[in-house]
């Protein structure tokens, strides 16, 4: 058991998001009050759900470049249809942008699964393709808070039970995504691919069908963060997110999920971005510089990858050369 916990990188992530808490709480108690961590996960709701729709992605031996870009599109869309016609019911508005999210994410899929292009070649084209529609469909522009309804920004500003509305979109999103992973076939469909695609095939398993839901499900998620982001933000504009699917990748890379397919789980991913929302929430408090704040996250990203793979190390090439010695 103690061997079993030793391997869990759940708890060690745990411990490290655990420990940076108390040596930054030393200097400034008030860090470590259930409020501020409160808000460390409320801020940092959007990442999580970003990230658990990745993963999904990257389970599948895939990756989605495009999500970042996916989330500026429809973010826009929303925001220019809130301030056409502020009429529109919010939850339709919400369900609006699952929708062009969801379409987003089956192009990038259709193009994985039809053609045969490598996701990262189809996604960090449509990046830029996203990208670019979102500055033809708002003309430049940008969309302010004074176009768009009280009632399209204040619904993800409320509370619920005491918790802010943002936090219970990445609850809900996390209880989803347990039952989605753990308890469906295609969850463990998703884990076969990325394990052993060839064999997947022998199993049954259709894995270019499998991976073009796997990009509607980040597409999805992406479209839904889209409208989360610009009503917290209150801006809509072609350099909404931009950049932000590092962080996104970055959040399940720490959170120990396997470029190379087939090992995650969501409360790695769930843990990778609260890492890093304790890091960008924490180190400015000690007035450590934005560019060590950087260095230090991007130096997690390495040891992250370099304990997943030593983790990943098929262990019968290490009998092999004890054997031979």
């Amino acid at each position: 058991m103690i061997r079993t916990l030793a391997r869990n990188r759940e708890i060690w992530l745990a411990l490290a998001v655990a420990a940076l808490i108390a040596t930054v709480s030393i200097r400034f108690p008030a860090f470590a009050n259930p409020k501020s961590l409160m808000a460390v996960f409320n801020d940092y709701s959007i990442l999580i759900v970003l990230a658990l729709g990745q993963m999904v992605v990257i389970l599948t031996r895939s990756i989605d470049l495009s999500m970042a870009a996916n989330l500026a599109f429809t973010g826009m869309a929303v925001a220019m249809t809130n301030a056409a016609f502020p009429q529109i019911p919010v939850p339709a508005i919400i369900l609006l942008a699952m929708a062009i999210g969801a379409g987003l994410g089956a192009f990038n899929g259709a193009l994985v699964w039809l053609l045969g292009i490598p996701p990262i070649v189809v996604t960090l084209g449509t990046l830029t393709i996203f990208r670019g529609a979102t500055f033809v469909l708002a003309g430049g522009a940008w969309v302010n808070a004074d176009q768009m309804s009280p009632a399209f920004v204040a619904l993800q500003r409320g509370n619920f039970f005491g918790l802010p509305n943002l936090s219970w979109f990445a609850i809900v999103a996390i209880l989803v995504f347990l039952v989605l992973l753990n308890r469906t076939g295609f969850g463990r469909s998703l884990y076969a691919i990325g394990i052993n695609p060839i064999a997947s095939i022998y199993a049954g398993i259709d894995v270019g069908r499998t991976k073009f839901l796997a990009f509607c499900i980040s597409g999805t998620m992406a479209g839904l963060c889209g409208y989360l982001w610009v009503s917290r933000y209150v801006i809509a504009s072609t350099e909404v997110a931009n950049g932000y699917e590092l962080q996104i990748i970055a959040a399940c890379v720490i959170g120990g999920i396997s470029i190379a397919g087939g090992i995650g789980t969501v409360a790695g991913a769930v843990l990778g971005a609260l890492f890093l929302g304790v890091i960008g929430s924490a180190l400015p408090v000690i007035n450590v510089s934005p560019f060590w704040q950087m260095a230090i996250s991007g130096a997690s990203i390495i040891l992250a990858v370099v304990l997943n793979a030593r983790g990943e190390r098929p262990q019968g090439r290490i009998i092999l050369r004890r054997a031979a010695a």
